[in-house]
């Protein structure tokens, strides 16, 4: 029986990359839908290299974007992002991911959900559907096209790119937010977690949920790379124990159990030091002075190439609230942006907060990516016997 085919775009969003779909193109059944994703992008594989498949077999390129016609006023388009398991055959759409949010503006300029001007930015105001949150990205364009080429650069990408400024509007929810933005009702916590002891953890809703700790709870310095983290298996169990404990404490899952098994995107689990100099995985040295703080952040049970979007945001958001761990570790600086150290180079990122009577507000996050488009056509799947 021949091969199925279906359109597809294939795009790189920040420092990530993934397969694009206006929603149309995909079956309404939900179940469907994933099943006809998961063999897309070769999951699961129990080698865990997605060979006979889209994906590229780590947590930065198994993802999967679904874009459509907004049925929100307030909206130009909703998006919805799913984080593929490498060797499970499941769908994680409990989150978004920070990176790709930045190539939802230009696939929707360019498969014409809305008018391009002729030169200048076009406004691209995004329904974030997994957070139920808005996204507007300021997009370059340029004779009424989307502009990819520029010479804005990003540490983790190779190659500059058109700029593309990303507005989180109310990141932590609006004022009247059922969720709240710190779950426990406390800027820290000290928990004492079952088989590994005591440790200092803020939990927050900011973007995506995401734990922060001390790089020293797990007796790191906070200027590891992927290598020094990732080989060390007994490390990331550790870490992932934490992750789950948190996840529970977050009311996020009814056990530990469940967090691991049924949402492995979210929450985020990052460690936290004050700056010091490291050399990059570039080769770029990193002085203290060059950045605020030092963050390292895992995905999907291992640890980032470089640092996800929202756990950016969210170390923003946490970073200028009095009483946080971040805010207790990030150096004294007066520039509006937080420049955060991670293991590819640097980011710059800002958070707009401010009291209300006795709650604190996060009106947005802003911060700069940029996007391009590297494939577009069909995707090919094996017949249905084979699904």
């Amino acid at each position: 029986m021949a091969q199925k085919r279906l359109r597809a775009v294939y795009m790189r969003g920040g420092t990530s990359k993934g397969l694009f779909f206006l929603r149309e193109w995909l079956p309404a059944d939900e179940v469907e839908r994933e099943t006809l994703l998961l063999r897309i992008m070769g999951s699961p594989d129990p080698y865990e290299k997605q060979i006979d498949g889209m994906g590229g077999a780590t947590s930065s390129t198994s993802k999967v974007v679904i874009v459509s016609p907004s049925e929100r006023e307030d909206s130009d388009v909703d998006y919805l992002f799913g984080q593929v398991s490498l060797d499970k055959a499941s769908i994680d759409w409990s989150g978004n991911c920070g990176n790709l949010t930045s190539g939802v503006g230009p696939f929707a300029l360019n498969q014409g959900l809305l008018d391009c001007p002729e030169n200048g930015t076009a406004t691209v105001r995004i329904w974030q559907l997994n957070i139920s949150a808005r996204i507007i990205a300021h997009v370059p364009v340029k004779h009424g096209e989307v502009q990819e080429e520029g010479n804005y650069l990003m540490d983790g990408v190779a190659f500059p790119g058109a700029e593309i400024l990303l507005e989180y509007l109310s990141p932590c929810g609006e004022e009247d937010s059922l969720t709240p933005m710190f779950p426990t009702g406390n800027m820290m916590d000290n928990f004492d977690i079952p088989g590994i002891g005591k440790i200092e953890m803020t939990l927050i809703n900011a973007a995506n949920p995401t734990l922060f700790i001390h790089a020293h709870a797990l007796g790191l310095t906070g200027n590891e790379l992927q290598g020094d983290v990732n080989s060390d298996n007994a490390l990331l169990e550790k870490a992932e124990c934490i992750r789950a404990f948190g996840a529970v404490k977050m009311g996020l899952a009814d056990t530990p159990e469940q967090a691991t098994e049924k949402r492995p995107h979210t929450p985020k689990l990052a460690f936290l030091a004050k700056p010091s100099a490291y050399l990059s995985s570039g080769g770029k040295p990193i002085e203290p002075d060059q950045i605020d703080i030092n963050a390292r952040i895992f995905s999907m049970g291992k640890l980032h190439h470089a640092i996800t979007g929202t756990g950016a945001i969210a170390l923003s958001v946490a970073a200028a609230l009095p009483g946080t761990l971040a805010e207790q570790l990030v150096a004294a600086h007066h520039n509006a942006l937080l420049r955060i150290g991670h293991p590819s180079g640097r980011v710059e990122v800002g958070a707009v907060v401010e009291r209300r009577e006795q709650n604190w507000f996060v009106s947005k996050a802003i911060m700069s990516r940029s996007s391009r488009r590297l494939m577009e056509g069909f995707v090919f799947i094996p017949s249905e016997r084979e699904l």
